[in-house]
Formats: structure tokens, C-alpha cells, sequence
């Protein structure tokens, strides 16, 4: 996981964390078929016959704001799920891609991060993560895990130590549970996760109640995992968390528990929470059979839901 919430995500599982859902429809035209009712402008230029006028819904002048006096600066527009208006030149936006250090040598990554600009410290140490962990590979991770001055250098160094394995991984993914950055708490979660979640369930108890929503929703993803059923008191108070990125995770996973408080939070989540993505995955939750659930869940942290190297595991959505 790495944070473009950031995560997304989700939850999501978020990366990521997150995260991020839309349905669309592939009509497949070819131009010669009838797909029937409104108007569809088509990628070869054609455009249907409508039947009838067109959805009222989709009139322009209905769009919030019409009409209003326009923004200022970007600063005036209010945006929520823990989006950050903000700058990143492109060399940031890149950080996460290894390609550029594809055929670098252990050496030249453990040179980069010793003396390597921002970008390449954090590329090197996912790269790391594809070595053979040899000690000074390890040790090095260990040293910007907890000390470099970057918390993106800090969270891919967890993140790639939780990777290589071993003790010295989850010693330091244990101290940096409690760095001052949440992302890379919560990356500290997933890792701890990856290691050993059993042996580190006490870490993942206190991340319950961390300041910040994606180490929360990484510990109740964690704890599903480890206790099923079992994790039903500790994931009922936080159906009212302040996050609707942790409430909608809570949802998610409430759907795994076959108890009648979980049945009626869920109902209480579908139809009263001001959020419409708790309440849609509530309402899908009530749906699903939860044993089945049980078996086939993963978690926003299973390694397949990444994209790229370093993406954030946080952010995504719950896959019901």
C-alpha cells in the first residue's frame, strides 16, 4: 500500500485506502443495432433516433451550482473523501513506477537510497522489495523505515520490508504502528498483516482506535481476516465511526457475521446513514450469504487488488 488516498481505496478491499465506483455500459455498437430509447452518440459519429424526450435528469441547468457565482481559485471548492487539492511536479507523480530502476542492481537501489533525491529514495525502496533481502538490503529498509525525513519513503520501506519477511520486518513495522505519518501507520497494519496477524492481533486491537480513518479500516480488515464471526464486538461501535470510509469496511464485513445485532446494524447502516456509499454496501451486505462470504473474503489488502508497485491498497471499494 502506498498513499494516494489514499490508499484510494475503500473499507475499499484500498489501498486506497483506498477507491472509487461507477458503472458503465459497453453497448458493443456497431452502428447497426437498435439499443433503443434516447439518444446515444456513438464513437463512429452516428447518433440514434430518440423515442421520446430526452431524461429530464440530465439537463444542465438541473447540475448543483448552475447559475452560481463561479469559484474564485481551486481553493473555494469544497471536496470531501480525504481529497487534497494540492501540487506535485511530474516527477512525483511518478514515484511509485520502478520501471526507470527496473535493471538497477541491489547496489545502485541501496546507493539511491542513501543519497538519492525524494523520488529516487521512494522508487528504490519498492524496488528493494524484488531483491534477494540480503541483511545490508534489509537493514537499509529498517534505517529509512524509521528515520528518513519522507513519510512516502518511510511507507514504501515497510511496505517492501513486510514483503522480504522475517523478524527484523516485524519489529520495525511494530515501532512504526506508531509513526507520527497515518500512512504509514496504516501501511504498518498491512504489513503486520502480510507477516503475521495472529502474533501482532494486539497491534491491530489498539489500531482500532488511531486518529486516522485508514489505519482503523486496515485493522478491521485485519481482524475480520484473523477472527471471522468472533470480531463482531469489536467492529459493532464502529458503525458510527466518523469515517464513512470505515463505516462502509464495517458494512462490508458485518456481512460476514450470521448474528442478529450485525443484521440490524446493517439495516440501520442501509437506511439511515447520510452517506450513500455505507448505505448501498450495507444494503448489499444484507444480501449476501455469510458463511460464503467468510470463506471467499480477502480484504482491501490482498496483494492482487494493486495495480502498479506501490499503489495504495487503502482505498478500495468493498467488492460485494
Amino acid at each position: 500500500m502506498t498513499n494516494h488516498d489514499c490508499n484510494c481505496t475503500d473499507d475499499s478491499g484500498c489501498n486506497c485506502s483506498h477507491g472509487h465506483d461507477e458503472d458503465s455500459v459497453d453497448h458493443g455498437c456497431d452502428c447497426t443495432s437498435d439499443h433503443g430509447g434516447g439518444s446515444e452518440s456513438h464513437a463512429c459519429g452516428s447518433e440514434e433516433e430518440t423515442d421520446g424526450p430526452p431524461d429530464p435528469q440530465l439537463d444542465p441547468t438541473r447540475s448543483p451550482g448552475f447559475g452560481e457565482e463561479p469559484f474564485d481559485s481551486l481553493a473555494d471548492i469544497e471536496v470531501g473523501r480525504d481529497v487534497t487539492l494540492g501540487e506535485m511536479d511530474p516527477e512525483e507523480l511518478t514515484a511509485s513506477d520502478t520501471d526507470p530502476v527496473a535493471d538497477a542492481s541491489a547496489r545502485d537501489l541501496l546507493d539511491d537510497l542513501d543519497a538519492g533525491s525524494k523520488t529516487e529514495r521512494r522508487r528504490a525502496t519498492l524496488a528493494l522489495a524484488d531483491t534477494d533481502g540480503s541483511e545490508p538490503v534489509v537493514a537499509a529498509l529498517s534505517r529509512v523505515a524509521l528515520e528518513d525525513d519522507d513519510a512516502d519513503v518511510r511507507q514504501f520501506a515497510v511496505e517492501s520490508l513486510g514483503k522480504l519477511g522475517g523478524e527484523r520486518a516485524a519489529e520495525v513495522a511494530r515501532e512504526v504502528s506508531h509513526d507520527d505519518d497515518p500512512w504509514v501507520r496504516a501501511e504498518a497494519v498491512v504489513t503486520l498483516d502480510r507477516l503475521d496477524r495472529e502474533a501482532h492481533a494486539d497491534r491491530m486491537e489498539a489500531a482500532l482506535d488511531d486518529d486516522h480513518h485508514a489505519t482503523r479500516r486496515n485493522a478491521v480488515i485485519s481482524l475480520f481476516k484473523l477472527r471471522g464471526e468472533d470480531v463482531l464486538d469489536d467492529v459493532l461501535p464502529l458503525a458510527g465511526d466518523p469515517s464513512e470510509r470505515v463505516r462502509e469496511w464495517v458494512a462490508h464485513v458485518l456481512g460476514g457475521i450470521d448474528d442478529d445485532r450485525a443484521r440490524r446494524t446493517l439495516e440501520g447502516m442501509a437506511f439511515s446513514d447520510d452517506s450513500d456509499i455505507v448505505a448501498v454496501t450495507a444494503k448489499r451486505a444484507r444480501s449476501v450469504d455469510p458463511h460464503r462470504f467468510r470463506r471467499q473474503f480477502t480484504g482491501a489488502m490482498a496483494e492482487s487488488e494493486t495495480l502498479l508497485p506501490g499503489e495504495d491498497l487503502l482505498n478500495r471499494q468493498p467488492n460485494l
